[in-house]
């Protein structure tokens, strides 16, 4: 527990919002000093272990995969002004504050000790992984992949909020992806006096939007469960004077996909003049493919749990998308579990249980130990 909190403690404290490059040393020198693992670091500053039955072609690789960037921290969480200078972190009360102890540097300490610890089947290749960008689209895991990072499976150890019941670490089968996307609209200026001369591009805009609120939301089944996604506008812009018609109008929309399904906005939209839609981000949804891998995952947690003394967890499905999105869009099962507590994440009073991360160190090193 000592050694996970100490740990998590010296990941913490490197800032990582805006250079991910320090956090990335730290990690690979104490993979380097503290296993006997091959240690990669690419160009985009991802760190990738691995060790067992390292370069079998008939083994199965299993990742434990983290994140070492963090959101911008507060001015409270830094030691300088307006988000500059060292982190502060601190332990009190078995708690680790500070900006990406939840999100997720605890979890990646973690990692780090199960995946050094473990023991895994002889058929067994067991990889580590931590990437850069996660928080800005993924642009780290998305390199990896197109470099060749390709597990078979991964535990995803995300630790953003709420997607836990409190004082449990359940397992998620499925998140929820998110697309976002801009109609824009076009028109031509005219006075307002005679808005006959003109095209107005807010009235086109609002055509479009009928034709949104008409769509149904995403849905699918994962696991025998219903997983509803959800559409909607959230911002509207147009306009640059109260006597001008106007000529340019954008409509922001907010899509979170499911596995499987996405709201055909472009077929809605495309019968009203004037009006092009743009998709400006789109994170992929996750759904775990591997039943046998979804179970075992299952167990080992139940097992960590009963032997703490702790409810029983369960599947669930997380409503925010993570990197596992993209491996699963590679090919790779995933499964998400992390130190996921209620209010944590992305706060300026972000913190991490020392109960937690051990708990979830013990579920990613049984769960690496176990084969299915």
């Amino acid at each position: 527990m000592n050694e996970l909190a100490d740990l998590t403690e010296s990941l913490v404290a490197i800032p990582s919002h805006e250079d991910e490059t320090a956090a990335g040393d730290a990690i690979e020198e104490w993979l380097r000093a503290e296993t006997d693992a091959r240690v990669e670091r690419d160009e985009a500053g991802n760190v990738i272990s691995y060790k067992g039955a390292t370069g079998d072609p008939d083994a199965d690789t299993l990742a434990l995969v983290g994140h070492h960037d963090v959101v911008p921290p507060a001015d409270r969480q830094t030691t300088g002004e307006g988000n500059a200078g060292d982190y502060v972190v601190e332990r009190r009360e078995g708690r680790i504050h500070g900006r990406g102890a939840a999100d997720m540097k605890g979890a990646v300490a973690a990692c780090m000790l199960a995946f050094r610890d473990a023991e895994p089947p002889d058929d067994r290749e067991l990889a580590f992984a931590s990437f850069v960008g996660e928080e800005v689209g993924g642009t780290g895991a998305r390199h990896a992949i197109e470099a060749g990072f390709a597990p078979d499976r991964a535990v995803v150890a995300e630790g953003s909020t709420d997607y836990s019941k409190p004082g449990v670490t359940d397992v998620a089968v499925a998140h929820k992806g998110r697309r976002a996307s801009t109609l824009v609209a076009s028109g031509t200026a005219a006075h307002a006096s005679e808005p006959e001369a003109g095209e107005n591009a807010v009235y086109r805009a609002s055509d479009a939007i009928d034709a949104v609120r008409a769509l149904d939301a995403p849905a699918a089944t994962v696991f025998g469960e219903h997983v509803s996604g959800s559409l909607a506008v959230t911002m509207v812009r147009g306009g640059e004077t109260w006597n001008v018609i106007p000529e340019r109008c954008e409509v922001t929309i907010d899509e979170r996909t499911v596995p499987g399904d996405r709201a055909d906005i472009g077929r809605a939209t495309e019968a009203v003049d004037g009006v092009a839609w743009e998709v400006d981000q789109d994170l992929p949804p996750m759904a775990c493919g591997d039943d046998a891998f979804a179970d075992a995952a299952l167990a080992a947690a139940r097992e960590v749990h009963d032997e703490l003394g702790l409810d029983a967890p369960e599947h669930v499905v997380k409503p925010h998308a993570t990197d596992a999105g993209w491996l699963a869009e590679a090919g790779t099962d995933c499964l998400v579990c992390g130190a996921s507590e209620p209010g944590e994440a992305h706060t300026e009073t972000e913190s991490v249980g020392t109960d937690v991360l051990d708990r979830c160190y013990r579920i990613y090193e049984t769960l690496a130990e176990r084969s299915f």
